[in-house]
Order: C-alpha cells, then structure tokens, then sequence
C-alpha cells in the first residue's frame, strides 16, 4: 500500500515538475519575442549584405489603341450620316435652284451626247432586231411557200415549168434571206455588246462622277459658310477640320473627273472605228441580198422564157374537139 502510494506521489510529482511556473511561462513569452524581434532583423540585414536578385522578366504588354471596335463602328456610321445628309441637302437645293454646282464645260456636254447617242443606238438596235424577226418570218414563208410550188409543180404536169421557177425562185429567196438574218443578227449582237457593256460601263462611272460632284459640292458649300462667320475659339478648330476634309474631297473629286474624261475620249475613238466597220457590214450584206436576189430573179425568168409555152395556144380547147 505504502509502495503504491509512494508510486502515485513520484507520478503526482513529476506531473508537477512538468508545470510551468507563471513566471517561467513570462521569461518564455519574452525570449519568443526577442527571438521573433531578431528574427525580424535579420533578414533586413542580409538583404543589405547580399546581392540583389533581378526581377523575373514576364511578357512584356505593349500598349495599343484605346479605341473600342464598337466606337470606331459608331464613329464611322456617324461620319456616313453627316455626309449623307450634307449631300442630301446639297441635291436637293441644287434641283430648287438655290444651291450652286461645280460645272465641267468639257466633259458634261460630252457626257450628255454620250446619253444621247446611247438612246438613239439602242431605238436602231431595236428596230433592227424587229426587221430581223419580220425578215426571219418571211424566209420560214418563202420556204413553205416554195415546197408548195415544188410539190404542185410534180403534180401539175402541163404546169410543171410554171410551178417549178416559182418553186426555185421562193426558195432562193428563202435561203438568201437566211443569210440575211444571220447578218443582221451579228449586228444587232454587237451593237448590244456597244450598248449594254461598253457605254454602261462609262455611265457608271459617271454616276460615280456625279456623285463624288455632290459631295464635293456639299463640303465646298460647308467651307464657304464657315468662312462668312465671325472667327473665334470655337469657329476656328471647325474651320481647320472643313478645310481639311475639303481638301480630301477635292483630290477625290479631281482624280474620278480625271480617269472619267480619259475614259470618255478613248470610247469615243473607239465608238467611231467599231460603227464604222459594223456600218459597212450590214449595209454590204443587205446590198449582197438584194443583189444576189435581183440576179437570179432575172436568169430564172429568161431560163423560164426559154421553155415557156402557152397552153391556150398549142392544145386545142376541147370543144373544138368536140
């Protein structure tokens, strides 16, 4: 018993050397922060006595246009506006007679005969096409006609002559206004290809022409108001942006009416040599036609003269017979 006892007392014992005394546990708590105080220091110390390490070198940003994609779209629609409107308005009192336009005394008269010319050409070109289908019409005729002729002319014996010149006669015709046909065809293929592609091609870029004008005209009129206003802060920065885009629209202007003039004389020189040789095409297969046709109108009547006979005069009428 007394063993045990002593046994418990030594554990008791120990469990209470094991125990800090409060003032251990503050000689403790200051020894911690002196050594975490030092341990501040420290590093300060080193870093002073030790090389400095570089920075690590990341990817390096370069700084570009603050511009959102969104606003540039915004601004863009917003300068089409302006100037839409500004062309609009410059349209519209040049057809009430209230605004002034720029005048090109060489290449808008030219331009004018241009429009002109193109109607008159494309009215021929028609009427040719007409003539064309009316001529074609008229051989598909001449050709029934003519195997008319030719099957009577089989079937009729005391007519047989009779029959068969006229036979050979409709379907010649026939053939030469095949010919005919075909000719004036090609002509009125060309003369398409004139109108619809080549004097097309130059009014398009007259509409371009004219409106690159309108909007010349419409800063041109911009500027001149501006200028009439009294100059002052706020006159001033809106006149040095008018003169500028002035200025744009200006070499614009002068570059289309530059590459239009050129355009218009080369297709003039060029509109004169292709009529002139599509002219004499048409007028030499027309001539040909006739010729060819009066020709052989002429030798079939004398062959027919040669062996024509008058029935009424050789065979005897039956009542004589009688």
């Amino acid at each position: 018993m007394e063993v045990v006892e002593q046994g418990r007392v030594s554990e008791g014992s120990s469990v209470t050397d094991k125990e800090t005394s409060p003032v251990e546990k503050n000689c403790s708590h200051i020894n911690n922060s002196v050594i975490s105080s030092a341990a501040e220091v420290t590093p300060e110390v080193q870093c002073e006595d030790s090389p400095v390490t570089p920075p690590k070198l990341g990817p390096v940003v370069v700084q570009g246009n603050n511009k959102n994609p969104a606003s540039e779209k915004l601004d863009r629609v917003r300068q089409w506006s302006i100037t839409a409107y500004k062309c609009t308005k410059q349209a519209l009192s040049e057809k009430l007679g209230r605004g002034s336009r720029t005048v090109d005394l060489d290449l808008e008269p030219r331009l004018e005969l241009l429009k002109d010319d193109r109607q008159r050409y494309d009215q021929m070109t028609k009427l040719t096409q007409t003539l064309a289908g009316q001529l074609a019409q008229f051989a598909v005729t001449q050709k029934t006609l003519g195997e008319a002729f030719a099957d009577l002319s089989m079937k009729s014996p005391t007519l047989h002559v009779e029959f068969g010149v006229n036979a050979d006669a409709q379907k010649f015709l026939s053939k030469s206004g095949e010919t005919l046909v075909e000719s004036i065809n090609a002509f009125t293929s060309d003369m398409d290809t004139l109108i619809n592609k080549t004097i097309e091609d130059t009014m398009i870029n007259a509409k371009q022409y004219e409106a690159s004008r309108i909007e010349y005209d419409a800063y041109r009129v911009d500027l001149e108001e501006l200028n009439l206003r009294p100059r002052d802060d706020t006159t001033l920065p809106k006149l040095e942006q008018a003169q500028k885009v002035f200025q744009s629209q200006k070499e614009k202007y002068l570059k289309i009416r530059g590459d239009l003039s050129v355009k218009v004389k080369l297709l003039e020189e060029n509109k004169v040599k292709f009529l002139h040789n599509q002219l004499w095409l048409l007028h030499s297969a027309v001539a040909a036609n006739s010729l060819s046709c009066h020709s052989f109108l002429q030798q079939n009547i004398q062959q027919a003269g040669e062996n024509f006979s008058d029935p009424g005069v050789d065979a005897p009428s039956w009542l004589e017979e009688s």
